[in-house]
């Protein structure tokens, strides 16, 4: 299943958000791996600051199940400063709509 959102990160971040992302916290990426993340990658928009994140997954329960993580909420405390975030600090995010796919078939 794949899946695509977008988030907004704050004027002036892209530096700090890139350097926090990479590496990733091993503790976190083995979460996502943990909870059916296959593929998962973000991108940035330089002109409006939006965040494109586009993940492939094996289930959308179980990718929702990561925001009740611990380590889940240790990173959005950690990257809340950066973008715009919910009261929890979890990041706003905005559910995208596929409107065209094309794969390779094996």
């Amino acid at each position: 299943m794949r899946i695509a959102f977008k988030m907004k990160l704050f004027e002036g971040n892209v530096d700090e958000y890139r350097k926090r992302h990479n590496p990733i916290w091993p503790e976190l990426e083995e979460v996502l791996k943990n909870h059916g993340v296959i593929n998962y990658s973000i991108y940035l928009d330089k002109e409006t600051n939006i965040l494109f994140g586009y993940a492939e997954i094996e289930d959308l329960k179980k990718w929702d199940e990561i925001a009740d993580t611990e380590i889940c909420r240790r990173w959005w405390d950690y990257m809340a400063p950066f973008m715009e975030v919910n009261e929890d600090n979890s990041p706003v995010s905005k559910n995208l709509l596929e409107v065209f796919h094309i794969e390779k078939n094996n």
